[in-house]
């Protein structure tokens, strides 16, 4: 496996059983919600997210990501590389990013039984960019960027597991 210069990661304690959090996070557009959203961290933009037939749930499934920021093209190739349901799920790069502040990167979550509920990590070991016009920029936002994708994951998770549990 690669070894990837800087990673990020987020904890969260979710009240329901691994399982559960399992099958909601095997379910990528679940985990990419943030990404189809505008937010201030994507200048206002948001990304399209592709996935193949078989929805991410198996290791070789491909899926990514394309849009814009500031009119600038932005795509994300990846592809399933581990899964253990209800354990863990990994994912990584497999062409060069077309990203700002982050280049090839291996991402994806670990759920531990918590008594009745479960602990979740959201992790990402990632590179700079290889364009050195924009690694500057990866250098300055790159740890921020990362940080705010798995608390959005994490806390994603953890709220709609509050709001099934309110329903």
């Amino acid at each position: 496996m690669t070894e990837y210069a800087f990673s990020a990661e987020t904890r969260s304690g979710i009240d329901a059983p691994p399982d559960a959090v399992f099958a909601f996070l095997d379910d990528h557009r679940n985990l990419s919600a943030h990404m189809e959203q505008k937010s201030w961290m994507m200048m206002g933009s948001r990304m399209d997210i592709h996935i193949d037939q078989g929805g991410a749930r198996s290791v070789g499934s491909k899926f990514g990501f394309t849009g814009s920021i500031l009119g600038i093209p932005l795509s994300v190739e990846e592809m399933v590389t581990e899964r253990d349901p209800p354990r863990r799920k990994e994912w990584a790069t497999i062409v060069e990013p077309t990203l700002w502040v982050i280049g090839r990167y291996r991402m994806g979550f670990t759920i531990r039984p918590k008594s009745a509920s479960s602990m979740l990590t959201v992790f990402i070991a990632y590179d700079l960019p290889r364009s050195l016009a924009i690694r500057w920029l990866g250098r300055l936002l790159g740890g921020f960027y990362a940080k705010w994708c798995t608390d959005r994951m994490a806390n994603d998770a953890a709220r709609h597991f509050r709001h099934a549990a309110n329903e």
